[in-house]
């Protein structure tokens, strides 16, 4: 028998949203040596930004003055900026929560980004708490992530589920009694429907 689930905990990239231009591509053509050591730079220097200790924008130009990259720091930043939230996930969410289940935002994002998904596009109109790493000083999938948000929803972690694309943070999750699934936007959004039908959920 399915768990009896009141809460349902939504990652950002790859569940709720999803890139939409060649960011990769893009971050290679500011340097002239390797674009893939380049962008590995990036996203270690991401690191402590991901947890409130660091500001994105300055991490982003300690590498790009370690690169001797040209273009400007808010050329560098764009592809960041390069999502968009699938309208079929956030119309299953408004059900849900108009059906009774709490649906919070459980994202890894540094404040650079959360500017941009919270107060530019609104994102926290869709949920009923978003629970970005940068604000809780904790980051997926270390289990205090997750136990901070129990604390601060106050929901048991036997009513609660997690979706994320990533094995790793599913794994996070379930180590402290959470139930979590792997589901990646690439699958479908009727494979996000069943799962969430497997679990009893009203869709």
């Amino acid at each position: 028998m399915a768990p009896s689930i009141t809460t349902v905990l939504f990652d950002a990239d790859g569940v709720v949203q999803r890139g939409t231009h060649d960011w990769a591509a893009r971050l290679h053509s500011f340097v002239d040596g390797d674009g893939e050591v380049f962008v590995t730079d990036l996203m270690i220097s991401e690191h402590p930004a991901l947890v409130g200790k660091e500001e994105f924008r300055d991490a982003v130009a300690g590498v790009m003055q370690r690169w001797n990259v040209k273009a400007t720091l808010e050329e560098v930043l764009e592809p960041w900026s390069w999502f968009e939230a699938e309208p079929v996930v956030v119309e299953l969410i408004q059900g849900l929560r108009r059906a009774g289940i709490e649906c919070h935002l459980a994202t890894n994002q540094h404040a650079y980004r959360r500017a941009i998904m919270n107060d530019e596009r609104s994102y926290g109109d869709w949920f009923d708490q978003s629970f970005y790493s940068c604000d809780l000083g904790l980051r997926k999938p270390d289990p205090e992530y997750f136990r901070a948000i129990l604390s601060a929803t106050g929901a048991p972690a036997s009513s609660v589920l997690f979706l994320d694309d990533l094995e790793v943070n599913v794994d996070g999750a379930r180590s402290i009694g959470i139930n979590a699934e792997v589901y990646d936007l690439a699958t479908g959004t009727d494979t996000l429907v069943d799962l969430l039908r497997s679990y009893g959920l009203p869709v």
